[in-house]
């Protein structure tokens, strides 16, 4: 049997329709803020990307292509302005990636006492990367408009799978869908909602634009369609159900596995040996002893998180694949 590769919410691997673009890219070498024909050319194929991958996600407001989520967080929560005023306070729900944490160290943790006012940014991913949760945005957003706060929500792990939810700023990453790594974008409903600092991306962003990265991050939200039907991954799921932690509504490609003895890190070695490519947690954390914290902040037990994996799946993820995982996890059940 070859290696099963079932790490997806880590990265997924380039789609070929992504490839193509950015060798197509690579041929337009031009700065795109260059004024000469050359550069125009390059500034011409950079807004059509910007065009497509809008359309892509059904967003028709501002997009500032960045080098990935990470550098898109730091710029929301670090730039965001009410006016002319910069915004003081940054609220962040307990359950977002590391990133959102390392972009706002002072941030408070959402609760249910938190003040919402137009002084305020308040952080709520889309899709936990660790268990698959869908957090209710559309819903906060109804509850945040009226406060004056802006809402950012991190839709690394919703972009191209499910629609996304009505926000204020969006943060996505081509390489979670099949789209190159090093390259990503802040979706903005107002460039108003941002502090300028001159440069690139109308002034929004420092450093020249990864054409290349842009027109596969495009070409790999308009391929779409996986290999696997709903109807398939549901099948899977029900073969997992009794190891699945279930916390609420949670997407289908996104499966977090508890066994009743083995240790996480043990689990991953003896699947790796069996070829496949799983991990525990988020992929920044994976490699750690510790507990994750995001499996804390969902209320799991110390007992129960140190024997839990992670399960995603992707464009290329066939039904096969997950019938020999479901049958390799049942042997080790």
């Amino acid at each position: 049997m070859g290696r099963i590769y079932l790490d997806h919410a880590a990265t997924s691997p380039l789609r070929p329709e992504a490839r193509a673009a950015m060798e197509q890219g690579f041929a337009l070498w031009a700065n795109p803020s260059s004024p000469h024909a050359e550069g125009r050319k390059a500034k011409s194929a950079l807004e059509d990307a910007r065009d497509r991958v809008k359309a892509a996600l059904g967003w028709s407001e501002e997009l500032i292509f960045t080098s990935g989520a990470s550098e898109a967080l730091a710029i929301g929560l670090q730039r965001a302005k009410i006016g002319q005023e910069p915004i003081e306070r940054r609220i962040v729900s307990a359950v977002e990636h590391d990133a959102v944490f390392r972009a706002a160290p002072d941030a408070q943790v959402f609760a249910d006492d938190a003040v919402l006012d137009d002084r305020t940014i308040l952080a709520v991913q889309h899709v936990n990367s660790e268990t698959g949760v869908i957090n209710p945005v559309a819903q906060m957003a109804e509850t945040v408009k009226p406060t004056g706060a802006v809402l950012l929500s991190d839709c690394s792990q919703s972009a191209g799978k499910i629609a996304l939810p009505d926000a204020d700023m969006l943060v996505i990453s081509a390489h979670k869908f099949g789209g190159p790594i090093g390259v990503g974008a802040l979706l903005v409903r107002d460039f108003n909602l941002l502090t300028p600092i001159g440069g690139h991306e109308r002034g929004y962003r420092q450093g020249t634009e990864n054409l290349p990265g842009a027109m596969g991050m495009a070409a790999a939200l308009e391929a779409g369609d996986w290999q696997t039907t709903p109807a398939q991954r549901a099948q899977f799921a029900d073969a997992v159900q009794a190891s699945r932690l279930k916390m609420g509504e949670q997407v289908d490609y996104i499966t977090a596995l508890t066994h009743p003895s083995i240790s996480a890190q043990a689990l991953l070695i003896r699947l790796d040996a069996m070829g496949f490519a799983v991990s525990a947690g988020s992929a920044c954390s994976s490699g750690t002893l510790k507990k994750s914290r995001v499996l804390d902040a969902f209320g799991v037990s110390d007992e129960v998180a140190a024997r839990t994996i992670r399960v995603s799946l992707g464009w290329n993820t066939s039904a096969q694949d997950l019938e020999q995982f479901a049958a390799a996890w049942a042997s080790l059940v």
